[in-house]
């Protein structure tokens, strides 16, 4: 067993795990900086996190046994997506050969299924009506994803995130290829639907477009404490695989050592604050789409993924 490569694997899951509720933080404490509010400190989540897990959970007396499991099922997902993709290493982890892009995405969406199914357990109609809501708004979002895997996948020959990396960081005529930079806009549209940002929900409990709050309506507890981490964990790892794989692929250091990936952590933290700087221009600046808009705005992706593969066959990568 190599021990350093071990090791590196422990880091990278114990970075998204911590780092998660952070990029939250930093995300809401620039959203009320451009509205001129002080607001929450951006270590909120964490004093969040911990109350949620010292509160008493409370049961609906219709739910049954997937909705007090699906929290720690779509844990385990997320806590399994994070060693196997590039978030502070460019080269593969010792899981990383077991699961390639189309098996992450198999993963994300096993998580959000099982966020469904634990909204209709509740046996609440206004949990159901978020859990509705979702699937139909996924019925657009994941065939995006799929043809975002396709383009990757004829760029480089293989679904693997690492190689995809690899090649964009060693080559200015792919990254700079049609077919990179429609794939690219497409996925970053996604990630706009899939994290919740602006222009396509707005959270709070008065808000009838709200997505994810609507789905955890009826849990508390510790069992609400592990939705809200799931939703950090998701929005830390899709920024993460965005970032490293997409839009900058350079600048992580290849040699496979602890320090190396350590010193990596810094790098991801500074990618990850020029897309939060990037995130919040966009909610300042876009106005919100309505609720019945927000397949336009899923159509849209899927366009511009479905042109990155017309540009692939028309042009090729140079």
């Amino acid at each position: 067993m190599n021990l350093t490569a071990q090791a590196v694997n422990i880091l990278q899951a114990s970075t998204v795990l911590l780092l998660s509720p952070f990029l939250a933080g930093v995300l809401a404490r620039a959203k009320a900086w451009t509205e001129s509010r002080t607001g929450p400190s951006i270590l909120q989540p964490y004093y969040d996190l911990r109350k949620y897990l010292r509160k008493e959970t409370l049961l609906p007396s219709e739910s049954g046994v997937v909705f007090r499991v699906a929290p720690f099922l779509a844990f385990g997902a997320y806590l399994l997506i994070s060693v196997v993709v590039p978030v502070i290493t460019p080269y593969p982890i010792p899981f990383a050969s077991t699961v390639d892009f189309l098996g992450g995405g198999l993963l994300f969406g096993l998580a959000g299924t099982l966020t469904i199914l634990a909204a209709i357990d509740a046996g609440s109609n206004y949990s159901a009506l978020g859990a509705s809501r979702t699937v139909s708004f996924a019925a657009f979002a994941e065939p995006t994803l799929i043809v975002v895997f396709f383009a990757v996948a004829v760029i480089t020959g293989t679904n693997s995130p690492y190689v995809t990396n690899n090649l964009l960081a060693s080559s200015y005529s792919a990254y700079l290829s049609p077919t990179h930079l429609l794939v690219t806009a497409a996925f970053f549209l996604l990630l706009l639907a899939e994290t919740g940002k602006l222009p396509v929900e707005s959270a709070g409990l008065m808000e009838f477009g709200m997505l994810e709050d609507g789905r955890i309506y009826e849990h508390s507890g510790r069992l609400l404490g592990l939705f809200r981490w799931n939703g950090w964990l998701k929005q830390f790892l899709l920024c993460s695989v965005f970032l490293n794989v997409f839009l900058i692929p350079w600048g992580l250091f290849a040699e496979p050592t602890l320090l190396g990936a350590v010193a990596n952590i810094g790098i991801l933290l500074l990618k990850l604050l020029l897309l939060v700087l990037i995130l919040v221009i966009l909610e300042a600046t876009v106005a919100k789409v309505r609720l019945f808009k927000i397949r336009d705005f899923l159509a849209l992706s899927f366009s511009l993924a479905v042109l990155s593969i017309f540009a692939y066959a028309v042009l090729g990568v140079p």
